[in-house]
């Protein structure tokens, strides 16, 4: 792995600490110059964000190493971030309606498995387009499915890496089919496709177990055909569960970490879909996050009456004074 200075700016471990082709820490002298010629390919288009090592290597494993291909994934992403102006909305965002929603679909993050990866969870069941629609819209949920990612790069995945000790980049799903039958199928599969194309579109290499838990009758028939059509490395993640669960779960996740709702011993207080529980808010392991460093350094950088702040060695904010304002202050006195 060879760090750019310029962007390789971790405040978190950043090697894996498993041997896997293609990884931090384990890349061969061919990929190292493939990172490289992607990120010149991205400075030459104009990019300026987003161009650290990790990032990089995510985008060309989700195309096999194909730089051309990589470039390709990584420009339709950007096109699609400033299209919805998501650097802007992650430190704004605000999601209100979020407790109604939760009556139909829930989708939280609690805790960490085994492995210390953030554990995800989705209720597919409940879900009722007609019914959400109308206390929010599909953009705003769509919305808030992107900002939750943001916040799992940083800061969940940070904060899990240092408790950890080693680089952690995927999380742990549970995607709950619980009440997904024939008639709510078109619904799920509306909401669902939507998305996972952002998913798998502009968040590649996230995934490191997928659990299906309540799998209805006759869904393993179903599996059984898809799965061809995945990539194998895919394949390896996901597992197929009926309503007897909880043993594989538990296999993965402390029973302390799971919610009581899914087989496990945890009731946060206000619920666990509330909780927002993890390492990330930790102070043993949390930092401030980049978007959080950079929103506090643009309300910092001025001053209400337009005059630059500086901030010297010893951290303490000092005013640039303008001449002209302190004449007219001398002036009206």
């Amino acid at each position: 792995m060879d760090l750019d200075p310029k962007y390789d700016n971790y405040d978190f471990p950043y090697e894996a600490k498993e041997a896997q082709d293609g990884h931090a820490g384990h890349l061969t002298e061919a990929q190292i110059a493939q990172v490289h010629q992607f990120r010149m390919m991205l400075e030459a288009e104009g990019v300026t964000e987003r161009l650290d090592t990790l990032t990089l290597l995510r985008f060309l494993r989700a195309r096999k190493f194909d730089v051309a291909l990589s470039k390709q994934m990584f420009m339709d992403c950007e096109a699609w971030r400033k299209e919805i102006d998501l650097d802007n909305l992650v430190p704004t965002w605000e999601y209100p309606e979020k407790t109604e929603i939760q009556k139909y679909y829930k989708q939280f993050y609690h805790k960490i498995d085994k492995d210390g990866r953030p554990i995800y969870i989705e209720t597919l069941g409940g879900i009722d387009l007609t019914a959400m629609y109308k206390i929010t819209t599909a953009e705003r949920m769509l919305n808030n499915l992107a900002v939750e990612y943001e916040l799992v790069a940083d800061p969940r995945l940070p904060a899990c890496s240092r408790k950890a000790g080693h680089l952690l980049e995927t999380c742990c799903t549970i995607m709950d089919l619980k009440g997904v039958t024939l008639t709510r199928v078109p619904q799920v599969y509306s909401y669902v496709r939507q998305a996972s194309a952002i998913s798998q579109n502009y968040y590649p290499e996230r995934l490191g177990k997928l659990y299906l838990i309540n799998a209805p009758w006759g869904f393993s028939t179903v599996w059984s055909v898809v799965k061809g059509w995945l990539d194998p490395v895919t394949v390896k993640k996901i597992n197929i569960l009926g309503g007897s669960y909880k043993s594989e779960l538990l296999k993965q996740i402390d029973e302390e970490n799971l919610p009581k709702d899914f087989g496990g011993s945890c009731a946060c207080e206000g619920g666990c879909e509330n909780s927002d529980a993890g390492p990330w808010k930790d102070p043993a392991f949390s930092k401030p996050s980049q978007w959080e460093k950079k929103k506090a350094a643009a309300t910092n950088g001025l001053q209400n009456n337009g005059s630059e702040i500086v901030t010297p060695a010893n951290g303490e904010a000092t005013p640039v004074v303008d001449a002209a304002a302190e004449d007219k202050v001398a002036a009206t006195a």
